[in-house]
This record gives C-alpha cells, structure tokens and sequence, in this order.
C-alpha cells in the first residue's frame, strides 16, 4: 500500500503541472473556468491521497512513542 500512496503523490505532482489547460477558457457548468474546476479535482485527489497515507502507511512506532510518552507524564 505504501507503494500506491507514493505513486499517488507522483502522479498528483505530475497532473498538478497542467500546461495542457493553460489556453482553455471553457466553462463547467456555465461558471466555472475549466482549470479551476481541474485544481479543485486536484485538491480533492490529494485529500483522498492524504487520507490513503494516514489509514494505511502511517507508522505505528509514533503512536507507540506517544503512548509510552503519555505513560511516563502520568507516572510524574
């Protein structure tokens, strides 16, 4: 799984470069420029990527550290 969060972040750093929308003055939804409508899909695949990361990859060993902090401040 860390392997897929790593190649969601490539990817995100890669499509966040968008060149391809820089001449494109389209609307969605007949408001909304195109390229930010694309930065908004951005935002939220790297919320969902973040997420992914924190579920699934995040170190035990921190929260085994905090839990043995969190012991020795209630034995002071």
């Amino acid at each position: 799984m860390k392997y897929l969060i790593w190649s969601l972040v490539a990817a995100l750093i890669i499509l966040h470069q968008d060149f391809w929308n820089w001449d494109n003055a389209n609307l969605i939804f007949g408001f909304l420029p195109v390229t930010l409508f694309y930065q908004i899909c951005i935002s939220l695949g790297a919320g969902l990527t973040w997420f992914l990361a924190v579920q699934f990859a995040w170190p035990a060993e921190l929260e085994y550290i905090e839990q043995q902090l969190e012991e020795k401040e209630g034995e002071d």
